[in-house]
């Protein structure tokens, strides 16, 4: 949730994650006669379908086995959808029947995996990783969701995350749920258990573990992407957005997911913003070109992408700094914690209040929850602070406006004028280190993978800009993710004479 407070999983798991399995890893190995699984694109996939060499049940079939086999470790995934193969296989007879000059969507046929916050109108659970939500029963489909299903995606299952992304405590390790337990944020995508995720953000949640795993994580403007549907934080941050092992698998789903929805407010003027032909259309590998990029909070990690910046034709303004910066990165400075607790209770509160079926209908409602299941949620051991400090909020009174206030004036006297003032095309850092300037200012950032350092573990670069600025940040991101082409598959090798497996990069 908030990056600047997260007790991250520390990002060797990703190169030194031990497998006690005698499973080999089947997925960077494995080959139909016909077809390679291992970091297969969309693009890959459509041309597999159309020629015929894979079907979407097979497809399905694969990152079910995988699941099966790895989850035991990983915890990536929460629960998988029993009526993934059906979904698959009505795919798969669409194809069949499909008019030869009739060109199917993209995500026709491609399985997806959803952040446990998604709302899914079918035989999923969607608890936000916390048992007061197992067995609740949604209204509908997320607006995002229903967006997935119209491009023909199938819906593999929910992904593991943060319980109530990670805002009951920042005592709870990042990644741990109830119901997910340990999970391994992120790493469905980066172990190949599934084509492409949806994820959330409201500071920080797509951009810091994308990062820390080396695939593309893509927070879009706030108001571009609906939240309907989507277990809340503030409606004023979250942003609904792709978590892919490519630039351009992010960008064709968003593609699918951007829009007006008539149950989120905010996207009511996001049709303005979206290009006509769709956001593929920036996919230029020659996109560096004559931008003008400004780097905040240098790092020496970011000496080697910098350099193949400019080698593309970009202008690298480095040292910059954004005024205020040291307020934005302190919530309880910034007004971020102040705004948050309020808008977490009253949005928390009206999704609660409107869910079909439910054991809980308030905040007031689950913080019991949690004391009477105190074991299973642990909570002597992580407690509920912000839960606590939330309920005791009573809604957006004067000290909530001032904090609005105040976060409007850092936005726009920081990031705003900087890159107006610079005449930039989009801010440059390492990770995620300037999600909380971003998440104060509902704007846009892209995650690429850009390296590893010493110990082999990964870094991402970070393109950030400003509100409704994504044709230039794809631009950007696939500019510099094809010059680079750094990203490596994780590979799994046998350690000791116990037939474990780590995750190396080699």
């Amino acid at each position: 949730m908030l990056s600047a407070h997260l007790n991250v999983l520390d990002p060797r798991s990703y190169s030194n994650l031990l497998l006690g399995v005698d499973h080999f890893f089947s997925a960077f190995h494995l080959l139909t006669s016909t077809f390679s699984i291992q970091e297969a694109t969309l693009e890959d996939i459509r041309l597999a379908f159309n020629e015929k060499r894979l079907t979407s049940k097979q497809l399905v079939e694969f990152y079910l086995e995988e699941i099966s086999n790895l989850n035991p470790i990983l915890f990536a995934v929460i629960e998988t959808n029993p009526d993934a193969l059906i979904q698959a296989e009505n795919a798969d007879r669409e194809r069949e029947l499909k008019d030869v000059t009739t060109e199917l969507p993209f995500l026709h046929g491609v399985p997806i995996l959803l952040k446990d916050l998604i709302s899914t109108k079918d035989k999923l659970n969607t608890t936000a990783g916390s048992l007061a939500l197992l067995g609740s029963v949604v209204r509908r489909d997320a607006g995002v969701v229903k967006r997935l299903r119209e491009s023909g995606a199938v819906i593999l299952g929910k992904a593991s995350l943060s319980e109530w992304a990670h805002f009951r405590s920042f005592a709870i390790p990042s990644g741990w749920s109830a119901r997910g337990l340990q999970g391994k944020v992120t790493i469905s995508v980066a172990a190949n258990l599934v084509a492409v995720s949806l994820g959330t953000e409201t500071d920080g949640s797509i951009l810091c573990p994308s990062s820390q795993n080396s695939v593309v994580g893509f927070k879009p403007t706030v108001g571009l992407t609906s939240r309907g549907g989507v277990v809340p934080v503030s409606l004023r941050q979250d942003s609904v957005g792709p978590i892919c092992r490519t630039v351009s698998d992010a960008v064709i789903v968003l593609d699918a997911i951007v829009g007006y929805d008539p149950l989120d407010e905010a996207t009511k003027t996001a049709s303005q913003f979206i290009p006509k032909g769709g956001y593929k259309q920036f996919l230029t590998a020659s996109g560096l070109k004559g931008k003008r990029l400004g780097v905040v909070m240098k790092h020496s990690l970011l000496d080697h992408p910098i350099e193949m910046l400019r080698r593309e034709g970009a202008t690298v303004i480095e040292d910059l700094s954004i005024p205020n910066m040291e307020v934005i990165k302190d919530w309880t400075k910034s007004g971020e914690r102040t705004a948050l607790l309020a808008e977490f209770k009253m949005s928390l509160n009206a999704y609660l209040k409107v869910l079909v079926k439910s054991p809980v209908r308030s905040l007031a409602d689950v913080i019991a929850y949690n004391e009477k299941f105190a074991e299973e949620e642990k909570v002597e051991e992580w407690g509920q602070e912000l839960f606590l400090a939330a309920e005791a909020t009573n809604g957006m009174g004067k000290k909530e406006r001032t904090a609005l206030q105040k976060m409007e004036k850092l936005s726009r006297n920081g990031l705003e004028k900087l890159m107006k003032e610079k005449e930039l095309d989009a801010i440059v850092s390492l990770g995620s280190k300037m999600s909380n300037v971003l998440a104060i200012g509902g704007c846009p950032g892209i995650n690429v993978p850009a390296g590893y350092d010493s110990e082999g573990v990964p870094f991402g670069i970070t393109f950030g800009g400003l509100r409704f600025s994504e044709p230039k940040l794809i631009e950007i991101a696939y500019g510099f993710e094809q010059s680079t082409l750094i990203r490596k598959p994780p590979k799994f090798k046998a350690q000791g004479t116990q037939r474990k497996q780590s995750c190396c990069f080699l």
